[in-house]
């Protein structure tokens, strides 16, 4: 699997495919392969003739485990991506993320918009300016010594799903705790690339899709009827509705 160093830290990364790059972030505790690879994002999108790029963001599948909060702020984060598309020489590409990728993806919408030809928010609603997402619960969830020592619910889910993913612990609650700084209100009205808004309608974690859709002005909301957080990544209306919008792109 191919690497390069962003700084002094080690980041992992696929890159397969031809044509119009679309480059792919996926949520906390999750990687490359479980976000894209397994629920066949990766090859629907090189069936459609692109070129795909997914990273294993910082604490996270191969990439390097880094234990100090302030090692993930969001814009450090999303500078990964940034850095990697200069690493592969892409001066602009659609970015599509998930929960955290897509807080990710929206930094790098309000500051490097001209990197971004879209940007695809999957699992994140309004929860990207007013919270959501997992907090300190989930941190001490990762922290305890197994999951039977868990009783909080969303913190039980969370350390399931990283037990799973077979991820560093340390590592993820550190992530959590660097990387949960919200967007203004006024930050996200600012974001002027086109935006497709894909939040399942089961899901308790990103918010209204709707109501984010409201502040970033011209932008499309994509309901994926009856999934939860966990379950919407793979889903088929995503699938189809994700490509609908990249074929509107120019």
């Amino acid at each position: 699997m191919p690497n390069f160093h962003n700084g002094a830290v080690e980041i992992a990364y696929l890159d397969e495919g031809e044509g119009d790059p679309i480059l792919l972030v996926h949520g906390f505790a999750s990687t490359k392969n479980v976000n894209w690879v397994y629920p066949t994002w990766v090859s629907e999108l090189r069936k459609n003739g692109r070129r795909v790029i997914a990273l294993d963001n910082r604490g996270h599948g191969d990439s390097a485990k880094l234990y100090d909060p302030e090692a993930y702020h969001i814009g450090t984060m999303a500078g990964d991506v940034s850095a990697l598309m200069d690493h592969l020489n892409i001066e602009r590409a659609d970015i599509m993320g998930y929960s955290l990728g897509s807080r990710m993806t929206a930094w790098l919408a309000r500051s490097q918009p001209q990197r971004l030809r879209s940007a695809i928010f999957g699992g994140i609603g309004i929860g990207l300016i007013e919270g959501g997402g997992p907090g300190e619960n989930v941190a001490q969830a990762l922290e305890a010594p197994s999951l039977d020592d868990v009783t909080d619910p969303v913190g039980r889910t969370f350390r399931a799903f990283a037990d799973q993913t077979r991820s560093d612990h340390r590592a993820l609650a550190a992530c959590l705790r660097g990387s949960r700084r919200l967007m203004t209100k006024e930050e996200t009205a600012g974001i002027s690339v086109p935006v497709l808004i894909a939040v399942g309608t089961s899901d308790e974690i990103a918010g209204s899709a709707a109501a984010l859709g409201k502040i970033i002005r011209g932008s499309k909301v994509l309901d994926i009827p009856n999934r939860d957080h966990m379950r919407a990544v793979g889903d088929k209306v995503y699938k189809t509705g994700v490509l609908d919008f990249l074929s509107q792109r120019k």
